[in-house]
């Protein structure tokens, strides 16, 4: 299985879309919106067999992601025998789900670590579009401030006529951030780029924003994963601008995600200021992943 690896495309997204609708839990690090805006910093292949898209990033090094598609219909004793030959045993990025799969077939032969770097945040939608209660009293004060001083927030879906307003607040973003002094803000950068630059060729893209005397401050760029759940790929706000990433937040979870039941907000890849940013907000669960290695 270690031949047959091309680079993630949007030539194969339908093929790759009718293995996404198959899996069971669909975390934002496997829609195709995250494998094609991350595609060229990781060097991300693909290769269908066995009923599954089987993942791979060769950058820095060689590693196996977790297979997309439908996890509980595939003989995983003879996909474990064939990949022992090959010597493909360890695997990132594998949601809890998928694990107790493996385990429930491959018993004693698994072994797994918590990556709690990797880890989505999911938040309920009436929290973040409501921000009501004690525990997120700074977040609504934050929210409050923007509209004293600018007004109700004026905001409006992304759709491909705005793409040029969402780059111009990127590229601002990253001129006062300095991104081309930091290796991952120029290949965040690089990934927002390239979604935005193919907007329409991604299923269930979304897009808000705020605008300020005709001007765009803000942005959030998501994807509805499946039929409870809004993922958000990218938020950014110009700098300036009191309270505007707690309004971004906010009316993109109350528009966007309106009539979901969560929000998940991405992982915070063991970064520490991102990690408390996000604890802020107060997640309720996390969908959980775990580095995996097979015994063979």
């Amino acid at each position: 299985m270690n031949t047959g690896f091309t680079n993630v495309s949007l030539e194969e997204k339908d093929r790759y879309y009718e293995l996404w609708q198959k899996t069971p839990r669909r975390s934002l690090d496997y829609s195709l919106v995250n494998l094609w805006g991350w595609q060229e910093h990781y060097c991300l292949e693909w290769q269908f067999s066995d009923g599954l898209c089987w993942i791979r990033q060769t950058k820095p090094e060689t590693i196996w992601w977790a297979p997309v598609g439908p996890w509980h219909e595939v003989d995983w004793r003879a996909i474990f025998g064939r990949l022992c030959v090959d010597k493909q045993r360890s695997f990132i990025r594998v949601p809890e789900e998928l694990l107790n799969v493996w385990h429930e077939v491959l018993a004693d032969r698994i072994r797994a670590e918590e990556d709690r770097g990797q880890w989505e945040y999911l938040y309920l939608q009436k929290d973040l579009a409501g921000l009501a209660g004690n525990k997120l009293h700074k977040k609504r004060n934050h929210y409050n401030s923007y509209v004293k001083t600018y007004g109700s927030p004026d905001y409006r879906a992304i759709d491909d006529r705005m793409i040029q307003d969402v780059l111009s607040v990127q590229d601002d973003w990253c001129q006062w951030h300095e991104c081309d002094d930091s290796p991952s803000l120029m290949a965040e950068n690089d990934a927002v780029n390239r979604v935005l630059l193919h907007w329409n060729n991604f299923r269930n893209l979304l897009g808000g924003s705020l605008y300020l005397e005709g001007r765009m401050v803000a942005f959030s760029v998501g994807e509805q994963l499946d039929d409870e759940t809004l993922g958000v790929h990218f938020e950014k706000g110009l700098n300036g601008f009191k309270g505007v990433y707690q309004a971004m937040n906010c009316e993109f979870a109350r528009h966007a995600g309106e009539g979901k039941l969560w929000i998940n907000r991405a992982q915070d890849m063991d970064e520490e200021g991102l990690r408390q940013a996000k604890l802020t907000y107060m997640p309720t669960d996390y969908l959980r992943k775990f580095k995996v290695s097979w015994i063979c």
